[in-house]
């Protein structure tokens, strides 16, 4: 069996650098202790490196005052944070096809509490224009959510522009960044009504169980569980200062800290997937009967396919097996996006490159899929 190859980064990043693994492991098997709980001297360590982890993820994000970073379970938490807090029955929401499950079923659920949703569509090459955003503003929008690159093509979208005609209408704006957090500068300092939400453990290179949720200070953000924080625990209602309010309960210690030591190795070891991703396009674009799917332009090293003759789990089921390459196939939780692509009986094959993917790989990749188209042209 030859040597295996993840191209599943999209889902989670694998390998994570050995600096997050020794992160893990120290607080495991050294530390234990929770954080903001206990007044001993592991507990107090602990609580101020949850604080130290909370500063990296805000310098990340360029953000002012690291109080408004939230930490939460994962991205879908972060993004039901941010929906089921903000939005109330006779609300309207714009957002996209493009959008992941994370933000459609909530949505969805909303929907029975009286609050209206609008999908803008985009073309073929998977990027929403502004304009049709705007359009689509009306005086009872509360909310954009725009997902910042898309799961299924990896296309980028302008949310630059979209979060100045969303300043313009006085309309706060949520962008998903489960895609690009770690691949693409996201800057928050002096943006008024945004919320960007993100995973840990995707191109930051954490543990999987964490999640940020970012916040500018003038959302009317309310927490969606209450409980305990360690702070006020004599009062029976949720303290009102942040992220306390937001936070109740135990934090995930390992995976934030795990965060933290993935955020420092990124900084320290900068990375351009865009040549190995505009590598793997070229490649595959010389096979007969791979149809690549969206943009050909900026990308965050994902790129989504068919292979004529076969359906998508068929290949991603060979690649498997055959050639122990590791990739998705399906709809990618991201259904509304597909009847736009023709890849609604079955999905999309997907490979998404990370940091520690190589030329070899890509090359063994398309030499996989090659063999592959070939086969189906043969029947």
């Amino acid at each position: 069996m030859p040597p295996r190859i993840y191209l599943d980064n999209a889902a989670t990043s694998w390998p994570k650098p050995p600096e997050v693994v020794e992160a893990v492991r120290k607080y495991m098997t050294e530390c234990g202790a929770p954080a903001g709980r206990s007044a001993y001297a592991s507990a107090q360590q602990v609580e101020r490196d949850v604080a130290d982890a909370r500063r990296a993820v805000a310098r990340l994000l360029r953000a002012d005052d690291p109080r408004q970073v939230i930490f939460t379970a994962n991205g879908t938490d972060s993004l039901n944070l941010a929906l089921h807090g903000l939005l109330r029955g006779g609300d309207h929401v714009v957002t996209t096809v493009l959008e992941h499950n994370s933000v459609l079923r909530p949505l969805h659920a909303l929907q029975s509490s009286g609050v209206e949703v609008e999908h803008v569509r985009c073309g073929a090459n998977t990027i929403v224009d502004p304009a049709d955003i705007r359009s689509a503003i009306r005086p009872n929008t509360k909310l954009i959510a725009l997902v910042h690159a898309s799961n299924v093509t990896g296309s980028v979208q302008p949310f630059e522009e979209v979060y100045e005609i969303a300043r313009k209408h006085d309309v706060p704006v949520l962008l998903d960044a489960a895609q690009s957090l770690g691949h693409l500068p996201i800057e928050v300092a002096g943006r008024s009504g945004l919320l960007v939400a993100a995973p840990g453990h995707k191109a930051l290179g954490g543990p999987l169980g964490v999640g940020i949720l970012y916040a500018s200070p003038d959302v009317p953000l309310a927490p969606t569980r209450q409980g305990g924080t360690g702070t006020k625990s004599q009062e029976p209602q949720q303290p009102d200062s942040w992220p306390d309010r937001f936070e109740s309960g135990n934090h995930n210690v390992p995976a934030i800290l795990g965060l933290a030591a993935g955020i420092r190795f990124a900084d320290q070891h900068p990375h351009e997937l865009q040549s190995l991703h505009a590598k793997l396009v070229a490649g595959l674009d010389t096979v007969a009967g791979i149809s690549i799917y969206g943009s050909p332009d900026e990308r965050v090293g994902v790129v989504s396919f068919n292979v004529a003759g076969w359906q998508a789990q068929e290949v991603a089921a060979m690649l498997d097996a055959a050639h122990a390459i590791e990739a998705r196939a399906g709809y990618l939780c991201a259904p509304l996006v597909h009847p736009l692509l023709g890849s609604e009986a079955g999905g999309v094959v997907r490979l998404s490159l990370g940091r520690f993917n190589t030329a070899d790989q890509v090359n063994l990749a398309v030499a996989a899929l090659t063999e592959i188209a070939a086969s189906s042209a043969s029947f």
